[in-house]
């Protein structure tokens, strides 16, 4: 018995370097609950089975193209046997019916069964990023794409490759159907943009829950794009319940790159690139402009402020301190330079598989002493235990430096400079001999900007993730995964003494300062079960989830330091001293399970459910349940549709209905408890005695915002290359927490509640082909459109609607799109004569207290009662937020040069452009736009703008009242990204030991095609034109794999 125990062990398949007895140990030091491994038992077939006769084989591997792929590990029932040599060709010895596995990085392991007689093989791997088309990530998992039931699109990594953007958010434009992603600018750091899946589900916050690698992320932009294998973003609530109450605007999930069977290989990827505004408004040089404000007073009957010597001398620069003629823009806006570099090395074997890189990115930006530096770090470990356990960690960090521009306004942030720079005159000199600044009453923006004043932040992230897979049965596998983020922002902002004019006071210089720190850490436990009988296919899913968040800020602030060197927080006056901070935390938790069931590949179903419960809520009204359920049909491998398989490869009809839950809408941690201040002083006994009072006051009954969705989808596949999709959906949000006015004898500021009602609705439809047309070309298309609305339906007993708090003239209203325009609406047309605006007056009135004047815009009296009055006003049909969005994507190779390109628009979209964007005559405040040159006058009555006017001064700025004319169609179709690339041939890199170098150009908004009739970039949603510009980049990069 000994003898055949001692044969039996040596036939085990646990890796040479550990036991079952330490795998189960190391496994207990992952995870303190880990059930205990079942160590295996002694296999009588195998110690008892007669070894078959082995027979010589040989292969060669290729790839896709035809080339060999050198270096391929050949795994025979899981041992290593050999590698493939510089032609790609192994030879091995096995028995028929063993299972070869070829595999390589960068490519899908591809198996091959030896066959009795059969010596030789010709294999071909398919690139990585074509088999992860076929296997969608989802929810705590995997699904082949061809049995998935809900509404889930993804993304290889070659899409976000080698692109010259600084953050992942803004790189998903027009890339995938359903994805809106808005209100990004040029500021380094501050680029990404607010993300939409399926358009506004709330009047809260409607940012996707985005993970990754099974981690709650917050943002995608604390990511290296050379780190992203693929990208799924689950779209229905079918496909997202399984995240509950966090899955109500969408999840995307991210999944790194991970190590691969094979020798060490070393990629390194870089590039280096300018960046320069996409577009900047056009505005008038001095003489114009002093021309033009003449114009605006003497519309309103007042003497012109510059003579016509003057305009000459502004004219011909002949007195550049007492006549300047000073370009803003040219003085502030500068080339800005970027580079990146990524480095990763991936390897392993059938026991441990590694992927560790590292990057670095600095930008600098279009204005002076602004920019920011990246760090980022990444370590990806699969490792084989035993024959059961199986081993993961991830470890990621990432630090961000930015710097940005400060103005000598609250806040410090480079918007007040920007906007500085597009309203202050050109007749304001800049700077003098002397070395003074010209000045007017907002500041000079030059002077903010060389005083090298700015707003630092130094971000960090770390993330770490321990996960264990136990096999219990071959049918049942238990996963244990622990992970902690640990996340910080350091911030500083020091406001310098400027003296801009020695006869005018200026404000003391101070120091402000603040520290957050964020700590997450989660805990997920789940079965899965998988069981197939006849053409039965069962998969279930059964888990737990808990996390516990903590948040905790730190602020403090002096003024009147010494002087700009001593920054010190000691050397301001300590009377001035003002500091706050508490501590919040947030706890969840939650289970969830899932069960899949088809019939022989036709007939699929899938229900999900989630049962979460928040410390955000009370005890009675702290769990919510959100099931979900789908089904679909693949119509196309019914027997009946077996003549048309030559043309139909696929045809699946789709069907989903869930419900999710949303509690970020409360930005408080504590919405149900009533609380105090302890910053309260009393008067007793003739002293101030300490104290505390209510702070606010909430409901205890407040819960989730709830949201039910169903929807349609037909996915197709036809002529073996033409792949599509086309879905349609129905949300309706209710219980959504909106703002209750307390009673007016509490003294309490407002309190939070169940109230609003909205619907969302849309249709997506997206397209690809792709095919090798011969041995040196292929191409790849695809194309991406999607239409989404949204429509108030309730918000609250007698309320018709909500003004915008920062914005009046927007308005949330019952019937109408979320934060919709309000205003009155203009004709186009204009007073041509004075009469013809005083007839106008006598029959509508004037609801602005000012009289009309020849060239002001017409008003419509919309609701038909001869009165035009603030009833008059209409909600627009378009919001800021475009209803459609799409996408164009375009490749080809030819031997060893590739070409791909993405085309990204929107449509149904309007912003406001007026007053500060398109320039005012308004004092020193007058940098206009040169489209006022084409205003009206008594001989321009088909003016693009109506008559030029002084801002604020009645009664002659009747056309600055907000209309319709100021609402500008912003739809446009943008060249988003190009690249042209360039791959050595490998018969050139062998002698000096590398496998690939390409070397590319890559270039990002270089084109726009819009509708608007002055220089402006259409993304820019600030109406004051505070927003930093959108930047155009262009870039020479290498690709190196050694």
């Amino acid at each position: 018995m000994s003898n055949f125990m001692k044969v039996s062990q040596s036939r085990r398949k646990h890796p040479p370097f550990v036991s079952g007895r330490l795998a189960f140990s190391f496994a207990l030091g992952l995870m303190a609950f880990a059930p205990s491994p079942v160590l295996a038992n002694v296999d009588a077939n195998t110690s008892m089975s007669v070894q078959q006769q082995k027979q010589s084989i040989n292969g060669v591997v290729k790839d896709a193209n035809g080339d060999p792929v050198i270096g391929a590990s050949i795994l025979a029932n899981g041992t290593p046997v050999g590698v493939t040599d510089m032609d790609g060709r192994f030879s091995v010895s096995v028995a028929p019916g063993t299972e070869l596995k070829i595999s390589y990085v960068g490519f899908a392991t591809q198996s091959v069964m030896v066959r009795s007689g059969v010596t030789n093989y010709n294999i071909t791997l398919k690139d990585e990023n074509s088999a992860l088309s076929e296997v969608v990530v989802v929810g705590y998992g995997t699904q082949k794409k061809a049995n998935l039931s809900g509404s889930v699109a993804q993304l290889d990594s070659k899409a976000l490759e080698n692109r010259p953007i600084s953050n992942v958010s803004s790189g998903l434009q027009g890339l995938l159907p359903g994805i809106t992603v808005t209100g990004a600018d040029g500021a380094p750091g501050l680029d990404n943009g607010t993300i939409l899946v399926r358009g506004v589900g709330t009047l809260n916050s409607a940012s996707p829950y985005i993970l990754i690698d099974g981690v709650e992320a917050g943002t995608l932009n604390s990511l290296d794009p050379e780190d992203i294998a693929s990208i799924s973003v689950l779209k229905d609530a079918s496909s997202a319940a399984i995240y509950g109450s966090k899955a109500s605007n969408g999840v995307i999930l991210v999944t790194t790159k991970r190590g691969q069977n094979g020798a060490p290989k070393v990629s390194y990827s870089g590039y280096f690139g300018i960046q320069n505004a996409t577009a900047l408004m056009e505005r008038m040089n001095s003489a114009d402009a002093a021309y033009y404000y003449n114009k605006a007073l003497e519309r309103s009957g007042k003497a012109a402020r510059f003579s016509d010597e003057a305009i000459k001398k502004f004219r011909d620069g002949s007195d550049p301190y007492n006549y300047p003629n000073t370009d803003w823009y040219d003085l502030a806006f500068k080339t800005a330079w970027q580079n990146r570099h990524s480095v990763n090395i991936t390897g392993g074997n059938e026991y441990v598989k590694y992927l560790a890189s590292a990057g670095y990115l600095k930008q600098s930006s279009i204005l002076p002493n602004a920019g920011r530096e990246q760090f980022n770090g990444r370590a990806n470990l699969d490792m084989v235990l035993s024959k059961r356990i199986t081993a993961h960690l991830n470890l990621a960090y990432i630090q961000n430096n930015y710097r940005d521009a400060s103005s000598a306004y609250a806040g410090g942030s480079s918007d007040q400079i920007i906007r500085q720079l597009n309203i202050i005159a050109p007749w304001i000199v800049y700077k003098y001999e002397d070395g003074t600044y010209g000045t007017v009453s907002d500041g000079n923006p030059m002077a903010w900007l060389e005083s090298g004043m700015t707003v630092n932040r130094n971000n960090r992230n770390f993330t770490g993730m321990i996960g264990l897979d136990y096999q219990i049965l071959k049918d049942l596998k238990l996963t244990l995964q622990g992970a902690y983020v640990d996340a910080s922002q350091r911030y500083s902002y020091f406001q310098k003494f400027i003296q801009y004019n020695p006869n005018k006071a200026s404000d003391p210089n101070k120091l402000e300062i603040a520290h957050y720190d964020w700590h997450r850490t989660t805990f997920d436990a789940f079965l899965n079960y998988d069981k197939s009988f006849a053409k039965h296919n069962f998969k279930a899913m059964l888990g737990w989830h808990t996390e516990r968040y903590k948040y905790l800020p730190d602020w403090m602030y002096r003024k009147n330091f010494p002087n700009n060197e001593l920054t010190d927080m000691n050397a301001g006056d300590a009377s001035t001293q003002q500091n706050a901070g508490n501590t919040r935390e947030l706890s969840m938790v939650s289970y969830f399970g899932r069960l899949n069931y088809d019939y022989d590949g036709r007939y699929l179903f899938e229900a999900n459910f989630r049962s979460d419960a928040s410390s955000r809520f009370a005890e009675a009204h702290r769990w919510g349940f959100f099931p979900s359920f789908s089904a679909a049909w693949r119509i196309s491998e019914e027997p009946f549709m077996e003549s048309s398989k030559s043309w139909l490869n696929n045809l699946k009809l789709r069907a989903s209905w869930g419900q999710l839950g949303n509690q970020d809408a409360l930005n408080d941690y504590y919405p149900w408890m009533n609380t105090y201040n302890l910053n309260a002083k009393y008067p007793f006994g003739g002293q101030l005695t300490p104290g505390y009072y209510q702070g606010s006051y909430h409901l205890e009954t407040i819960s989730w915002e709830r949201s039910t969705t169903w929807g349609v989808g037909l996915d197709f596949t036809l002529f073996g290359g033409l792949t599509g999709s086309l879905d349609y959906y129905n949300r309706k949000t209710t219980g959504i927490i909106m703002n209750v006015s307390a009673p007016a004898e509490f003294a309490l500021g407002a309190y939070k509640d169940n109230i609003g009602a909205l619907r969302n609705q849309g249709v997506e439809l997206s397209l690809a082909y792709a095919k090798q047309l011969n041995k040196d070309w292929t191409i790849n298309v695809g194309a991406n459109f999607s239409y989404n609305k949204n429509k108030i339906l309730y918000l609250g007993e007698g309320t018709e609607y909500v003004v915008d708090k920062d914005n009046r003239n927007r308005r949330t209203a019952i019937g109408q799109q979320y934060n919709s325009f309000f205003m009155y609406k203009a004709t186009g047309k204009f007073f041509n004569s004075q009469q013809e605006a005083d007839d106008y007056t006598a029959k509508y009135g004037n609801p602005f207290g000012r009289k009309f004047m020849a060239g002001d815009l017409i008003y419509e009296d919309t609701n038909g009662d001869d009165k035009l009055d603030s009833n008059d006003r209409i909600y627009t049909k378009h919001t800021d937020i475009p209803a459609i969005t799409y996408g164009f994507n375009l490749g080809a190779t030819w031997k060893n040069i590739d070409l791909s390109m993405i085309w990204q628009g929107v449509g149904a979209v309007s912003h406001i452009y007026n007053r500060e964007v398109l320039g005012e005559f308004s004092g020193d405040a007058s940098h206009p736009s040169t489209l006022w040159k084409d205003s009206w006058t008594d001989d321009n009555h088909n003016a693009k703008l109506p008559r030029v006017f002084e801002t604020g001064n009645s009664p002659s700025d009747m056309t600055r009242a907000m209309s319709t004319f100021w609402l500008w169609n912003t739809a446009y179709l943008r060249l988003k990204t190009l690249q042209l690339g360039y791959t050595l041939p490998k018969s050139a890199l062998k002698a000096i030991g590398l496998e690939k170098v390409r070397i590319y150009y890559a270039g990002e908004n270089l084109l726009t095609f819009d509708a608007l009739p002055f220089n402006i970039d259409p993304e820019v949603t600030s109406e004051r034109g505070s927003s930093y510009p959108l930047l155009r980049s262009h870039s020479i990069g290498i690709n190196i794999t050694f």
